[in-house]
């Protein structure tokens, strides 16, 4: 073995091998593999090959493109056949909501460049004449879908990366990961150590077991995926005795179950309900080439479905029962990218999908590797989108739960119950006798909309207009007209200290910092490219202290990459205060007589300016009070420590009848916050898009000094934007919104860009989307068109910020 590599990867499955072959393409020949055992051992060994393209993720459905399209041109370069078959996926519908669900799929494939045909219950008939479309309304079909042989594949991806001199250890057991005196890795192994400056972890069922090596409580615990392959039957060898090409994939998602030809016979793989999970302590060091005992008994309402389905599938005899371990997280996507408080530690592990993620996995990740970022957004499976609640009893419930919802249908609103609640602010309680209806946001409770009293609170889930949206309709009128009250105490917070502290912020951040005590700004972080890679309100303290606040969801990845960029002289110093710190958002017309009734503090304008803050009691209860919002209404953010918060709750909700005050959710604020235009990371805001694509412009100061991202950026807006920000009025809606992603085009029907968010406005009364389209395009008065699910709607530019454009109500 080599004494040292510039990257070793632990784990020698399709996606750990993979991971090696696209460094060694990116030109890091010096890797290396380390693998246990044998290659492919562990779960890809068992895997059934499917190449299913369909995912609701913009991200995620880019990884499963590249795999697809790269597997085949993996083919002729190695020369070695990895048994791909082009053969289609077919994915069943029974119910309106189930095509809907397609129909949202299909705009985000057509922003990415994927073929999807939908199909007449006729159709599906002619490309899988054995199937019997009873109460089939329709389908989709992939005709780039197929499957392919996971060994096979993986072999020629191992081939591919020792071609470019990538070495491969098998039968080697790594012992130990330490960190060297000059920063390096050192991976002991039962055969020798080898240093190096990066680690990727790929280690599969073992995820857990190699992050603890490090420190690191990795989201992954396996769970048992059954497959059933069948003898041979009549009917389908005289097809191919015909010549009648393979049918494809089928999907039977009512049913929760795909099925596929094998030798002559047929693949069953159900997804039931009551799958356990399995390696929750790990497996053992001896495993290999392991299989649990089948549990028929589990598959049997699958199994009747799929007979009714395909009928002869009853007459099959069962000639073999798979029944091995998937890795899952919580929300059933892979964890990609940089693990938490280690550098040069890389994740690609927890892969459901692993045979269809593993080519466009190993992409992304070499790219970040190598050149510092990807070239796509990857929040959706970056691991830091999980925190230090994810425990080892959270995993197993949470990814049970993942497992059985595969072949739900995943609704936009959709909130799944499993591991709640768990993280819940003071003023929980009291929130939900107001008929709070909640969702979680980073193990977080918080309250998506109130049920007004004699509805019940219980959340209903669609792709249109849902029962709910009326309730939320009034929630903003009444914050227009009167005060509303918002929990965000899930809100990430940190304080930034120290000598240098002013210094390495100002690096950081594009935006000028606020130069007096008491202001405050906001603020963007940018990638090295010039993307954007967080968002932060930054209140200065003193002259070496600030208060950073971002995105609740983000708060691991956020405070992860201001900790990874700060200076190691002691010179900054990083707390994390977010379970020390409440947030109560108090906003409306009536907010200012509102609380003039419980603090002593002057709140005109000419003492509390709008972006602001300053100490002030409410009740008795101390308050970093913020003159700022997200919904555009005069309004404060009420930063308190926690313990004081139910005081304050109370205090604001006496006082606060006479002017009609009530709570208000998470789904009337983004309403609000679309008719102002608002940006949010992770949507408008994306690594993909520069800054200024973004629009940005008022929070980028170019001239301001040197900051991160500051001369790629500059060089970016020299060459030229491909894309640029719009909102848009969509026009003759009836029961349904845009949600983002839905594809934008131009009357002739040419796709020019995506809505990255929408939903309806209410003080306007208007449908509304924010859209990155083609900036020759991004002109107030320019029409084009846009898909909702089954409508093509017209669509307006409009002017930024709709509601309130000079912010006169913020700032009354």
């Amino acid at each position: 073995m080599k004494s040292h590599a510039r990257v070793v990867v632990i784990g020698g499955g399709v996606v750990g091998v993979s991971t090696l072959y696209h460094l060694a393409k990116k030109g890091w020949t010096d890797v290396a593999l380390i693998e246990r055992k044998e290659l492919t051992s562990g779960s890809t060994w068992h895997a059934a090959g499917l190449l299913p393209l369909f995912n609701m993720s913009y991200s995620v459905g880019q990884i499963h493109k590249y795999s697809v399209a790269f597997y085949q041109q993996l083919q002729e370069e190695t020369g070695m056949n990895v048994g791909f078959r082009k053969v289609s996926n077919i994915r069943l519908a029974t119910t309106r909501d189930r095509m809907d669900e397609y129909r949202q799929y299909a705009g985000v494939a057509s922003t990415i460049g994927i073929d999807v045909d939908f199909l007449t219950p006729e159709d599906i008939v002619k490309y899988w004449p054995l199937c019997n479309p009873e109460g089939l309304i329709g389908a989709i079909r992939h005709p780039e879908d197929g499957y392919i042989q996971p060994a096979d594949l993986t072999q020629a991806l191992a081939r591919g990366a020792r071609d470019r001199g990538a070495e491969i250890y098998r039968n080697t057991t790594v012992t130990a990961i330490s960190r060297t005196a000059s920063g390096e890795w050192k991976v002991t192994t039962d055969k020798g150590e080898i240093t190096c400056e990066h680690i990727v972890s790929a280690t599969g069922n073992f995820a857990r077991k190699t992050g603890q090596m490090v420190g690191l409580n990795i989201p992954v615990i396996p769970v048992e995926h059954q497959y059933i392959v069948t003898e041979a039957h009549p009917d389908i060898k005289a097809r191919h005795d015909a010549g009648e090409p393979e049918m494809g994939v089928l999907r039977d998602s009512d049913g929760q179950w795909y099925m596929r030809e094998e030798a002559g016979g047929l693949i069953l793989g159900p997804y039931e309900k009551n799958a356990p999970a399995c390696y929750v302590d790990g497996p053992s060091d001896d495993s290999e080439y392991e299989l649990f005992q089948e549990d028929l008994e589990r598959l049997e309402p699958h199994i009747e479905w799929a007979m009714h389905r395909v009928p002869i599938f009853g007459e099959l005899g069962v000639k073999k029962v798979y029944n091995g371990a998937i890795a899952y997280t919580p929300d059933g996507n892979p964890i990609i990218g940089p693990a938490w408080d280690v550098p040069n530690y890389w994740l690609n592990e927890g892969h459901s999908f692993g045979i269809t993620a593993a080519g466009g996995a190993g992409w992304q990740l070499a790219e970040w590797i190598v050149e510092g970022e990807p070239t796509i957004d990857m929040l959706g499976v970056d691991p830091r989108r999980y925190g230090s609640y994810t425990t080892q009893s959270y995993l197993k419930v949470k990814n049970e739960e993942a497992y059985a919802n595969v072949f739900t249908t995943h609704y936009p609103d959709e909130e799944r119950e499993e591991g709640r609640p768990l993280r819940t602010a003071p003023c929980y309680d009291r929130l939900k006798a107001l008929g709070g209806v909640f969702g979680q946001k980073f193990g977080w409770e918080r309250a998506n909309w109130f049920a007004p009293e004699g509805v019940e609170a219980v959340d209903d889930w669609s792709f249109r207009r849902s029962k709910w949206f009326e309730h939320v309709g009034n929630e903003v009128r009444n914050v227009a007209e009167n005060v509303g009250v918002l929990d965000m105490s899930a809100f990430a917070k940190a304080r930034v200290s120290g000598p240098g502290a002013e210094a390495f912020l100002d690096y950081m951040i594009a935006n000028k910092l606020p130069k007096k005590v008491g202001r405050v700004a906001l603020c963007h972080a940018l990638t090295d490219r010039g993307g954007v890679h967080s968002e932060f309100t930054i209140q200065r303290e003193s002259a070496d202290s600030f208060y950073l606040v971002s995105a609740g969801a983000n708060q691991r990845l956020d405070h992860d990459w201001l900790k990874k960029h700060m200076p190691d002289d002691g010179s900054v110093r990083f707390e994390n205060i977010t379970n020390a710190v409440g947030v109560l958002v108090l906003a409306g017309p009536k907010s200012r007589d509102l609380l003039a009734k419980i603090t002593r503090s002057d709140l005109s304008n000419e003492a509390f300016p709008w972006l602001s803050a300053r100490m002030i009691d409410v009740g008795l209860a101390p308050a970093m009070a913020f003159r700022m919002n997200f919904v555009g209404e005069l309004g404060w953010e009420l930063h308190h420590p926690i313990e004081y918060q139910n005081h304050i709750f109370d205090a604001i909700m006496k006082a606060g009848a006479e002017f009609g005050i009530k709570p208000f959710g998470i789904r009337a604020m983004d309403a609000m916050r679309l008719e102002k235009s608002y940006r949010l990371v992770g949507t408008e805001l994306s690594i993909e898009y520069a800054a200024l694509e973004s629009g940005l412009q008022r929070f980028v100061h170019l001239n301001k000094g040197d900051f991160k991202g500051q001369k790629n950026l500059a060089a970016w807006q020299a060459d030229g934007f491909a894309n640029a920000l719009v909102t848009l009025h969509v026009h003759d809606t009836t029961d349904a919104d845009a949600i983002g992603n839905n594809p934008i085009m131009t009357p002739d029907g040419t796709v020019i860009g995506r809505a990255t968010s929408g939903g309806y406005g209410f003080r306007l009364d208007k449908s509304l989307a924010i859209a990155m389209v083609r900036p020759d395009l991004a002109v107030v008065g320019t029409e084009l068109l846009i898909d909702v699910l089954d409508q093509r709607l017209k669509a307006t530019v409009i002017d930024e910020s709709p509601y309130d454009p000079n912010n006169e109500k913020l700032r009354a």
